[in-house]
């Protein structure tokens, strides 16, 4: 009777709760599967690659056409209508250089986050110029042809490009948003450090030539052997027995430059940048919007303004190519040849690969800083073969954009 009864409750118990264990484990997989999935670890988003089409192309050609205008109005008002008489354009280029310019610097670098940069495409960069630096130091100090102001000007051709105006419209339209982004960043840095360093050696340069009694001329008959090894003037005029000219001491040279560079408008703007967009990104501060508007007003006229400027300086040359057809490759040469052969070298050095290479190498090939010719022209260096180089430049960039491109498919 009680086995009976328990068999009884045994089938009750089935009937009750049938496949419990079962049931169970069906259950637990079915919550399981309904959980929400985990989001992906926080990474750098993946690079595309896509073909340009006719829209990217026209999205460029939009973006560089109105700096054309502005050369082409300048050039004009020079050559045919001779509105700007020569002091008047040295005065414009003057306004460019101290006011204009340091704005549109400023807008760009206030709204960046220093503490998100690709660290590794930025060392990359940096040793991309350390060795065009070392490179152009040995010939300029070793070289019998070897110039320390043709030193500089070669820098400037290989290494300090135009990201904002050409760089970021065509990365974008190559490898999307991220690339863009790392254009930007490439660019503040430029600004930053490379730009500023540009302006120390120009200062250091033209306070040597003040000490002695003779400049040396840039004359567009110069040929890339012409000028001389300024660094060593004093010490050559020290040796003269005809010439009364005491050798400054380094720190008093140094004291002069820094003096000049306190007041240049170009290097407020650099520091106030990095200072205010470390504090407001640490503390998610925002720029009051009056503030903003003051520096929106003038950052606009800038770009403008430089190449109006670029312009004017075009139409007071006797010639269109002023530096001569040797420079003019020259130049060419060395924007779109050595640069990225240099990016590339610092690029395989911190290990990139893949869209990141692609990126760092292309970035590289974007023409000519206006800001690198605005500095010559105002400091008396070589400004026609910088000015030939950005006009030409920004002519058969897009082709050369297009052979890097396919070229660079090709690499791995």
């Amino acid at each position: 009777m009680s086995s009976d009864a328990s068999a009884m409750s045994n089938s009750n118990a089935l009937v009750l709760f049938p496949n419990t264990s079962s049931n169970s484990s069906m259950s637990c997989s079915a919550s399981l599967h309904q959980l929400p999935p985990m989001p992906p670890p926080k990474s750098t988003p993946p690079l595309q690659t896509k073909m340009i089409e006719w829209d990217d192309v026209y999205k460029v050609i939009e973006a560089v056409m109105p700096l054309y205008v502005a050369i082409l109005m300048g050039y004009l008002s020079v050559r045919l209508w001779k509105i700007f008489t020569p002091v008047q354009c040295e005065a414009i280029n003057l306004f460019v250089s101290f006011f204009t310019q340091p704005f549109f610097t400023l807008e760009f670098t206030l709204h960046t986050d220093p503490f998100s940069m690709n660290f590794p495409i930025i060392a990359a960069d940096a040793i991309s110029k350390v060795i065009i630096v070392a490179v152009l130091f040995a010939w300029a100090k070793f070289a019998a042809k070897g110039s320390y102001e043709w030193a500089i000007t070669n820098f400037s051709l290989a290494n300090l490009t135009s990201p904002l105006i050409v760089g970021v419209p065509m990365v974008r339209s190559m490898y999307g948003q991220f690339a863009q982004e790392i254009v930007v960043q490439l660019s503040v840095v430029q600004s930053l450090v490379w730009l500023t360093l540009l302006l120390f050696v120009l200062e250091l340069r033209k306070s040597n030539n003040e000490v002695t009694p003779f400049s040396p001329t840039n004359d567009s008959s110069s040929s890339i052997d012409d000028g001389s090894k300024t660094l060593n003037d004093i010490e050559k005029i020290v040796a003269s027995e005809d010439l009364n000219v005491e050798k400054p001491l380094v720190c008093a040279l140094m004291k002069r430059v820094m003096r000049k560079l306190m007041v240049n408008p170009n290097s407020y703007a650099c520091f106030i940048d990095i200072i205010w967009a470390c504090i407001a990104k640490r503390y998610n501060f925002e720029m009051p919007k009056i503030i903003e508007e003051c520096v929106l007003i003038l950052s606009k006229a800038g770009l403008g303004m430089s190449m109006f400027s670029l312009g004017l300086f075009m139409g007071s040359q006797k010639k269109l190519v002023a530096c001569g057809a040797s420079l003019f490759f020259h130049g060419l040469a060395l924007k779109f040849v050595v640069g990225p052969i240099a990016m590339a070298i610092g690029s395989f050095l911190v290990g990139l690969r893949g869209d990141l290479l692609r990126i760092a190498i292309i970035q590289a090939v974007v023409p000519l800083s206006t800001t690198s010719f605005i500095y010559a022209h105002a400091y008396g260096l070589h400004p026609q073969v910088l000015s030939t180089a950005i006009i030409f430049g920004m002519f058969t960039c897009l082709p050369i954009f297009m052979a890097y491109y396919f070229i660079l498919k090709l690499v791995p």
